[in-house]
């Protein structure tokens, strides 16, 4: 939820510095994830507890549903879908917290994460089949392959759309719906109903992008029919 006051405009006001919120809120994030990484590499136990345990269930359960949908050569990139996965979900969740701003809606961050995605489809694509990659995009029958052509390059792109729109609609959407009670009620706890929910749809979004990417690289992966 976008506050009035966000704590690291504060900061920046400071030094006479603006940079807009969706930057400075994902530097903050990526510099979180790589402490935390940081953390977890150093302090790993044979068994399992506390952060170490939770991380462990979460990566190795999307993991193993990856591996479901790409097949075991989907293991080798594994580590883009799950650093994908983590980061639009706190990007998501840091919005519920009084001063800080969700990067995913603004549309710039989702479009960025959608372009990735896009250019990783079709590197897979190259890589494993080469030239002949561009049969995906020619249809099952050769004579209509002019006609294919155009309507599978306009589909590939309307990916890169479909996954920017629907993080950035539910995010922003979410965000707005917050604000709403906020103001409305002129209390901080009247939207935490709301909250609880919009803890929920943040994980489900982060989970349909990730998702979405998967199906895309498997389809990469796959022979042209």
């Amino acid at each position: 939820m976008e506050h009035p006051i966000l704590f690291l405009d504060v900061i920046l006001g400071f030094f006479h510095v603006h940079i807009p919120p969706h930057i400075t809120y994902s530097w903050l994030i990526m510099a979180m994830l790589i402490g935390l990484g940081y953390m977890a590499s150093r302090q790993r136990a044979m068994v399992p507890a506390g952060g170490q345990n939770f991380f462990e269930t979460l990566i190795g359960g999307l993991e193993e549903f990856m591996v479901e949908i790409t097949g075991e050569e989907g293991r080798a990139f594994f580590p883009f879908i799950a650093t994908l996965f983590i980061y639009i979900w706190i990007c998501n969740l840091i919005g519920l917290i009084p001063g800080c701003y969700s990067p995913t809606a603004n549309i710039n961050t989702p479009l960025s994460m959608a372009l990735c995605s896009f250019a990783f489809t079709h590197y897979l694509g190259v890589k494993y089949h080469g030239i002949k990659y561009v049969k995906h995009f020619l249809g099952p029958i050769p004579w209509l392959a002019p006609l294919f052509f155009p309507i599978e390059i306009i589909g590939h792109f309307a990916r890169v759309l479909s996954l920017t729109l629907r993080l950035f609609g539910n995010i922003m959407g979410e965000d707005l719906v917050l604000m709403i009670l906020l103001l409305l009620a002129g209390k901080f706890f009247a939207p935490l109903p709301m909250m609880f929910l919009a803890v929920f749809t943040s994980t489900v979004q982060a989970f349909i992008f990730t998702l979405l990417s998967m199906m895309y690289f498997a389809g990469s992966m796959e022979e042209a029919h």
